[in-house]
C-alpha cells in the first residue's frame, strides 16, 4: 500500500522555491481585480473600439446624415450602396491584392531578415559587430524624404516605375526590426542553448532553425504585425512609385468621394474594406503578441 501524502503547507510551499505558490489576496483566496479596475479597462476598450463603430455607422449613412448635427451613431441602411459606389469609382480589388502583395512581402522580408540579423548581433561573435549595430540603428534617425528622389531615380534606371517591386523591395529590410529581434533575442535566448547545440554539432544554421526560430516566435508575431500595418497604411512612396493604374489600398482611397463636396461616406466605405484586413492579421497573431508580452514580462 501506497502511503498517503498531504499537501504541502503554504510555509513548506514558500520555503521550497520549486514548489508552485499561488498569490492570494487579503481574505485568502486568489487576487482579482476590482471594479476600478474594470471600469477602467471598459472605458479604455469603447474609446478605442469607437473609432471603428463610427467608421461603420458612417459607412452605412448618407453625406446628408453625416452633415447633421448631432450625427446619429446608429448604422444606417446604406452601406451596400456606399461600397457598390466605392468598386464604381475606383479598382479597389485590384488595390486590396496589390496591397496584400506588397504588405505580405515586406512582412515576410522584414521578419525573416531582421529575426537573421538580430540572430548574429545577439549571440554571434565577430570582428566590428558593435560598429555594425551601431551604423545600423543610425539609420532610424534619418528622415526616409531625403532618400525619395535617389530612390526614384534608382527605380527608374531599371524600369521599376509603376511596378510593384518598385514598393516592396526598399522596405525589405528594417533597420527597427533588427534592433528590435535584437533586443528579442538577447532577452529570451540563453547562451548556455547554443553551447549545447554546438556541442551536439549543431551548424548555425541549423541551431537558427531548430532553436532560434522557436524561441524568437512570439517577437517575430509582434514584429510581422508591426511591418504589415505599417506597409499597408504607407501612402508616401505608393503614391510616388505607383499610378492609378497599379494602385494600393491607400493610393485608391485617394479616388474616392471626389467633386466639389465630398462624399464622406463613400470615403468612410472604402476605409472600411481597407481596416478589415489588418483587423483579420491581428486575429491571427493576436495569440502570439499575448503570448510574448506575456514571455516579456515574466522573468526567470
Amino acid at each position: 500500500m501506497t502511503a498517503l501524502t498531504a499537501p504541502p503547507s503554504r510555509r513548506a510551499a514558500a520555503a521550497d522555491p520549486a514548489l508552485p505558490v499561488r498569490r492570494r489576496g487579503r481574505s485568502g483566496g486568489p487576487r482579482r481585480g476590482g471594479r476600478l479596475t474594470y471600469a477602467v479597462l471598459t472605458a479604455a476598450v469603447l474609446v478605442s473600439a469607437f473609432p471603428f463603430y463610427w467608421t461603420i455607422v458612417a459607412a452605412s449613412r448618407s453625406n446628408a446624415d453625416l452633415a447633421k448635427a448631432p450625427p446619429s451613431l446608429l448604422p444606417g441602411p446604406n452601406l451596400m450602396h456606399n461600397l457598390r459606389q466605392v468598386l464604381e469609382e475606383a479598382d479597389i480589388g485590384k488595390a486590396l491584392l496589390n496591397s496584400l502583395i506588397v504588405s505580405g512581402s515586406i512582412t515576410v522580408g522584414t521578419v525573416l531578415c531582421s529575426t537573421l540579423a538580430g540572430f548574429a548581433f545577439a549571440k554571434l561573435r565577430f570582428r566590428g559587430r558593435g560598429l555594425l549595430l551601431t551604423l545600423t540603428v543610425s539609420t532610424m534617425m534619418i528622415p526616409p524624404q531625403l532618400a525619395v528622389i535617389p530612390l526614384f531615380m534608382l527605380i527608374a534606371r531599371l524600369h521599376w516605375v509603376n511596378q510593384l517591386q518598385a514598393v516592396v523591395l526598399p522596405g525589405l529590410v528594417s533597420a527597427f526590426g533588427v534592433f528590435f529581434m535584437r533586443q528579442v533575442l538577447v532577452q529570451s535566448l540563453p547562451d548556455e542553448l547554443i553551447e549545447a547545440a554546438r556541442v551536439d554539432g549543431a551548424s548555425t544554421a541549423r541551431i537558427f532553425r531548430s532553436v532560434v526560430l522557436p524561441i524568437a516566435r512570439p517577437g517575430m508575431a509582434v514584429l510581422g504585425l508591426l511591418t504589415f500595418m505599417t506597409a499597408w497604411n504607407d501612402f508616401f512612396w505608393p503614391v510616388v512609385a505607383l499610378s492609378s493604374q497599379e494602385p494600393t489600398v491607400q493610393v485608391a482611397l485617394r479616388q474616392l468621394g471626389g467633386g466639389y463636396v465630398h462624399d464622406q461616406s463613400v470615403i468612410m466605405a472604402g476605409t472600411l474594406l481597407g481596416t478589415l484586413p489588418v483587423l483579420l492579421v491581428f486575429g491571427l497573431l493576436g495569440r502570439q503578441i499575448v503570448g510574448g508580452i506575456m514571455q516579456g514580462a515574466v522573468k526567470g
